[in-house]
């Protein structure tokens, strides 16, 4: 099996995980205990955060009319001002894109200054198996309580300034802890602050576009720009990889939700925080 292929496997892995509550990190441990590439560690360690690269590109296609702030004069359904340069600025995704970054403070911060530290502290099986046990019992909680504002908030636009700072801050325990999931602790935090489960989703993946893309610029950086040929094609191919089953995916859990809750997700996580304990431990 080559790399090519190894990594066709890590982009399909990524491009599930990283839009379902569940942790992609824990998956990535597991399968990188039977999937190993043939490539140098520092290559890896990247490979893993930029093939979110792929994933993003998703979430900027399906989400392109709520995230792209500019329009034609004639076609502008909300300028900030009516003639002007101003005309072509679309007002509410303006106002989206400043509760995004928001959101995104936190996490930044703490990620440029502590992120290699973090890493070593955190990134370890029984860390990420503690998380995944924990935020999959949160999940199940949370479903089961009958919350007195559950629900209230049932668009994106209408998430408040305070909102999308505290979801912030529950997205920064993912960034501090491997394992919580990303989109699962902003999802949990969305729904304590009363917003539906549809647009706590769709706000997830709307802040992830800033989040990802600066931790995969971040990592590119660190590794440096000289690539092998091959680990430009290792590399392109989980992007590709990883954007394409994402789309797949978004659709399906924008689908699901209107229908269901995250329990499910919450049941699985355990199992797999179990599964990470368990063979970490006998292995």
């Amino acid at each position: 099996m080559t790399d090519i292929i190894r990594s066709i496997i890590y982009g399909i892995i990524e491009g599930i995980t990283e839009w379902l509550p569940v942790s992609s990190t824990g998956h990535m441990i597991l399968l990188n205990e039977f999937v190993k590439m043939d490539q140098s560690e520092e290559f890896f360690s990247m490979f893993l955060v930029v093939i979110q690269l792929g994933a993003i590109l998703a979430v900027v296609i399906l989400f392109w009319n709520k995230l792209w702030p500019f329009a034609s004069k004639k076609n502008n359904p909300d300028p900030i001002k009516p003639e002007g340069i101003l005309s072509v600025f679309v007002k509410p995704r303006w106002i989206m894109w400043v509760k995004i970054l928001i959101a995104c403070v936190p996490a930044a911060i703490v990620g440029v200054l502590f992120d290699d530290m973090l890493d070593e502290l955190f990134y370890n099986p029984t860390c990420v198996a503690i998380a995944l046990i924990a935020f999959g019992i949160a999940f199940i909680v949370i479903e089961s309580l009958e919350l007195k504002n559950a629900g209230t908030t049932t668009s994106i636009d209408d998430i408040t300034y305070k909102q999308a700072l505290i979801i912030g801050c529950w997205q920064l325990i993912a960034a501090v802890f491997p394992g919580t999931s990303r989109s699962g602790a902003t999802i949990i935090g969305a729904l304590l602050l009363g917003i539906s489960r549809g647009a706590a989703a769709e706000f997830t993946f709307l802040l992830a576009v800033p989040v990802m893309l600066g931790a995969s610029l971040l990592k590119v950086v660190k590794f440096g720009f000289d690539f092998t040929g091959m680990e430009i094609a290792v590399l392109l191919t989980g992007m590709v990889t990883a954007f394409i089953v994402s789309i797949v995916i978004i659709r399906f859990l924008l689908g699901y939700i209107r229908k269901h809750n995250f329990k499910v997700f919450g049941y699985y996580r355990i199992v797999l925080g179990l599964m990470v304990f368990g063979y970490f431990a006998f292995k």
